[in-house]
């Protein structure tokens, strides 16, 4: 019975001889899985590599794709540096044609016109001949 303690009231105290270790018995199931049998571990084994295999194919073909590309790219630029440097090529090949230039760069190099009459050219100790044709 229950005794009070000022305000408070408490429950008896128990004596040692009462109370009871209440002991439970708890059982562990282990559950042992079962293996995989050999084929069908050969058969993931075999999937796997499939698509490891088509896998690294798809990766090796995007891998040329990505080198010609970049081949593509550089075939580009050089063929817009030929087309400009053929242009620049034409300009001068234009202008060395000029006559008037021809004269001009023969003229700086000390090169002059040719006289008017037949050019004469030693052959031998005193022979000379003319470099025209013979009338």
């Amino acid at each position: 019975m229950a005794y009070v303690n000022g305000n408070l009231a408490l429950q008896p105290k128990r004596k040692p001889e009462q109370q009871k270790q209440a002991f439970r018995e708890t059982r562990t199931v282990v559950v042992k899985r079962k293996t995989l049998p050999m084929q069908e571990k050969l058969l993931y084994m075999f999937t796997i590599l499939v698509c490891v295999l088509v896998a690294g194919v798809i990766i090796f073909r995007y891998a040329q794709i990505y080198q010609m590309d970049l081949q593509i790219k550089q075939l580009t630029k050089q063929q817009a540096q030929m087309q400009f440097d053929m242009v620049e090529l034409k300009k001068q090949v234009a202008l060395k044609s000029n006559p008037d230039y021809i004269k001009k760069a023969a003229e700086g190099d000390g090169y002059g016109a040719a006289p008017n009459g037949p050019i004469k050219v030693g052959t031998g100790p005193k022979e000379t001949a003319t470099a025209m044709n013979k009338e």
